[in-house]
């Protein structure tokens, strides 16, 4: 799963919209970095240690934001403090109400992803400054070149940037280093900033044990990390070209391919979905959830419209070799979310004039799956990942 719609690289500091606060008597301004390209706070007080955390969060909540001066290690702790107050809030605590009953599973959706969003919108409202040399001028910041490097490219210039996004970049930094392990590879997997992890990999497992119709040439639509193109070769297919739009994608996968001494066996190519030319096996893995993303990470859970997928099975038939297999990797979770029904996946099938030779599934094996005070927990538990095998009919 890749991010396919999501911006490439980051904006540079010169096309960033500025941050505008008065500081000491002064006004003041520099560029604003987002990854979700978040518009810059309108209002901006400067904060230091001082502040407490209720104070902080009361602010975040009325969409001020807070410039930190203080010691660094104090500036992430009081993000943690802030973050707690999402589900406690300050004040005198109200007499208990008797229980409402659980909403249906699709207007809990909503709301949850609605709670998610104020929650990032919120927590995003702590601002840290960053000099240029990605040097942090602040007590006790940690040299976090390297992370910012990866995530935002050659050093130019200083910026502002929330503090929750620089640890992203942080945590983003540590999964690329240490890797995730792929059992069906028997390999790690190495993830790059804004390419999304494959850390539910059970749908790999499917993709191990189907039966291959052809081992001379495979596409990968959407390749993400390369993981799908490396296990296919790993399985003996001569030759797989993997596709992306994201060109974080595809240094990712490169990198990954390299390591993995695959290189030679899959061409890497940016394209929105297929390459030219037809193949017997043709495997793609969307975004799951019919949906807006409201984040970067967003853009490999949510499809818009389900385009990536709705245009994967339009264009199915027209790039497979005769007696050639498209493979769709896709959950059900939508489908017990309310947000698509079975019978809507079937007439897609339908129209794209492909029929179902057969459907691997396998159940989730995250802990979220098991996890009875999820809001969405009857969905989880639900949950079936399928590989549909396809063929025009």
């Amino acid at each position: 799963m890749s991010l396919t719609a999501c911006p490439g690289t980051a904006t540079p500091p010169s096309a960033r919209p500025l941050l505008h606060w008065t500081e000491d008597g002064e006004a003041r301004s520099a560029p604003w970095q987002s990854e979700n390209g978040a518009p810059p706070p309108r209002r901006v007080v400067i904060a230091d240690d001082t502040i407490s955390a209720d104070a902080a969060w009361r602010l975040a909540c009325e969409g001020t934001a807070l410039l930190w001066r203080g010691d660094f290690n104090n500036a992430r702790q009081l993000l943690q403090a802030m973050g707690r107050r999402v589900v406690r809030k300050p004040g005198k605590a109200k007499p208990a109400k008797a229980a409402k009953p659980a909403p249906p599973i699709t207007e809990a959706f909503h709301l949850h992803r609605l709670a998610q969003a104020q929650r990032a919108r919120s927590l995003g409202m702590l601002l840290i400054p960053v000099d240029d040399g990605y040097r942090i001028p602040l007590r006790r910041a940690p040299d976090l070149a390297a992370a910012c490097s990866e995530a935002y490219g050659a050093a130019a210039g200083p910026f502002v940037v929330s503090l929750r996004e620089l640890l992203g970049l942080v945590g983003a930094h540590e999964w690329r280093k240490k890797g995730v392990p792929i059992p069906a590879l028997d390999a790690t997997i190495h993830p790059h900033y804004g390419v999304f992890s494959p850390v539910r990999g059970e749908y790999l497992d499917l993709v191990a044990q189907a039966p291959l119709p052809a081992k001379t040439l495979a596409f990968d639509i959407g390749t993400g990390t390369g993981v799908i193109a490396a296990l296919l070769a790993r399985r003996g297919v001569a030759r797989v070209i993997a596709t992306d739009q994201d060109p974080r994608a595809l240094a990712c996968a490169a990198d990954n391919l390299g390591r993995l001494g695959l290189a030679h066996r899959v061409e890497l190519l940016q394209a929105d979905l297929f390459p030219p030319g037809r193949a017997p096996l043709v495997v793609c893995n969307p975004p799951w959830l019919p949906g807006k993303p409201s984040a970067a990470v967003e853009y490999a859970i949510y499809d818009p419209d389900s385009r990536m997928l709705r245009g994967f099975l339009a264009g199915l038939a027209a790039h497979l070799e005769p007696g050639g297999e498209g493979w769709l990797i896709l959950s059900d979770f939508a489908e017990h979310l309310g947000l698509r029904s079975r019978a809507e996946l079937l007439a897609l099938f339908e129209a794209a004039g492909l029929t179902v030779i057969d459907r691997l599934d396998i159940r989730p094996r995250h802990p979220r799956a098991a996890d009875a005070d999820d809001p969405l927990h009857a969905a989880r538990a639900a949950e079936l990942t399928s590989l549909w095998r396809l063929a025009p009919r």
